[in-house]
């Protein structure tokens, strides 16, 4: 397996082209997310650390736990951590089961960079760690916010990223768990292009009040 290094802030995160590589909207996430000094963090199918590694490099003395299905992928995310002297777990297995790992109610932040296609749409790619970031299969936006909802403690938040198309989807998922959309932000890469990412960050019991943040424009 052919492995390259990203540096991000003087951390090192491993990529593989096997693997769903660092995106710019991993990035976007990572801005975006209201992380803070010494929160405990879990990342859903957090394949080889693209948001943890980057998060690690945001605020100190975080936890960075993860959960992900493929062990090929985990495995460098695991390297990664080590490699940048970071603290985490990461399981291997379905976000959907219970890890005694993960511990329930016990996390300030939980993200996610979910398929962004439901199955049977959208493109297929051959390579099966990329193909899986891609299309929902069992990962789909309900059992995210399944997910995020069992890690999450009281006031907790749950952050992600996603196309603008399914933030209806995704409010009415949010609602069903009792996870309150509190920050919306979409981008767009021209001024004269429609928004093709929308970043939200939810809260666990939170009151009802939506902020939406000014679009951002760039690559």
């Amino acid at each position: 397996m052919i492995i390259a290094e990203e540096h991000i802030g003087g951390l090192t995160l491993l990529q593989s082209p096997e693997e769903f590589q660092l995106t710019r909207d991993a990035l976007a996430l990572v801005e975006f997310a209201g992380v803070r000094n010494g929160d405990r963090v879990c990342d859903l199918g957090c394949g080889v650390g693209n948001l943890l590694i980057p998060l690690g490099a945001r605020a100190q003395r975080l936890t960075l736990d993860g959960v992900e299905l493929r062990e090929s992928a985990a495995a460098l995310c695991r390297r990664s951590l080590a490699l940048s002297g970071l603290s985490g777990t990461i399981v291997t297995g379905d976000l959907r089961q219970r890890h005694e790992a993960l511990a329930w109610g016990s996390y300030d932040l939980v993200v996610a960079n979910p398929p962004y296609f439901r199955s049977g749409s959208g493109k297929t790619s051959p390579s099966a760690g990329r193909a899986c970031a891609r299309t929902e299969e069992g990962y789909t936006l309900k059992a995210a916010c399944q997910a995020a909802q069992r890690l999450c403690k009281y006031g907790g938040k749950f952050a992600l990223c996603l196309r603008p198309e399914r933030l209806g989807e995704l409010f009415a998922a949010l609602s069903a768990e009792g996870l309150e959309p509190k920050r919306l932000q979409l981008l767009q890469s021209r001024a004269d292009a429609a928004p093709n990412l929308a970043l939200v960050e939810a809260c666990k019991g939170g009151g009802p009040g939506l902020r939406v943040l000014p679009v951002k424009i760039g690559k």
